[in-house]
């Protein structure tokens, strides 16, 4: 489980906090999205929990422990992180890239005999056993973000946190991700996504945390979120929120605006 209590994060260069007091919790058996407009603080979560942006006030916690008292390779054991944007230097075999989540665990030669089983295991929940023979720069979008996937399972931890993990993949992939995320949530895992995706985000998600200019300006169900009047006023732009009519999730249908 992750805890951000009141985070606030000011970077050196901006005038206004990029996140204020931002509080959110992100529960064991659950998929937790966090959404909003650009700029609005999303991936600045992600990058405090990296340790990629110091916090100028609040707290992180990890199963009840602040992160800031922790080891980075005891947090990489616990909470495994898949970012926006990612290539690897060279191109390797899918295998090996899967397997070096791993890592953390290096030096612990009771994980070490168990190294194989897991990266068999992560290899079959992502659904990339196909893959394990090719390199990585024969991937399609959608392959690569699986593998991805893969690699962060490996890790073997609790707790799963992605950063768009639908850019730049089709209707099909798009679905196939969140199917993915939402049966890893099941089967015990606390996943937090960041998303644009508002519409399959109400359709998978447990629970959503709205950011607006670094500020948590709702959170809740899918239904208590997706206000029309909310919604609007934050992403300025006409929008109606409809129900889904296969799955009777709360979408958004943004408008045309008259001349």
């Amino acid at each position: 489980m992750i805890e951000f209590m009141a985070v606030t994060v000011r970077y050196q260069e901006a005038l206004d906090p990029a996140l204020i007091g931002a509080t959110l919790t992100v529960q064991r058996g659950a998929l937790t999205a966090v959404v909003g407009p650009n700029g609005s603080g999303k991936t600045t979560l992600i990058r405090a929990l990296l340790g990629r942006v110091a916090i100028a006030d609040g707290r992180i916690l990890l199963d009840g422990t602040e992160l800031s008292r922790l080891e980075r390779v005891e947090v990489a054991k616990r909470v495994a992180v898949v970012v926006q944007r990612e290539e690897p230097a060279f191109a390797m075999n899918v295998g090996e890239y899967v397997a070096l989540g791993r890592h953390p665990h290096l030096g612990t030669w009771s994980r070490l005999r168990d190294d194989d089983r897991v990266v068999r295991s992560a290899v079959d929940s992502a659904g990339v056993g196909a893959l394990v023979g090719r390199k990585t720069d024969a991937l399609s979008g959608g392959e690569w973000q699986r593998v991805r996937i893969a690699r962060a399972l490996a890790q073997d931890g609790a707790t799963l946190v992605l950063d768009e993990p639908t850019t730049f993949l089709d209707i099909a992939h798009e679905m196939e991700m969140f199917e993915l995320l939402a049966r890893l949530a099941a089967e015990g895992r606390a996943v937090l996504v960041v998303s644009h995706q508002l519409n399959l985000v109400a359709r998978f998600a447990q629970h959503v945390v709205l950011l607006h200019r670094g500020r948590v300006a709702a959170a809740g169900t899918p239904d208590e979120v997706m206000d029309a009047r909310t919604l609007e006023a934050i992403y300025e732009w006409p929008l109606v929120v409809a129900r889904d009519p296969a799955m009777g999730a709360p979408t958004l249908i943004p408008l045309r605006r008259r001349s």
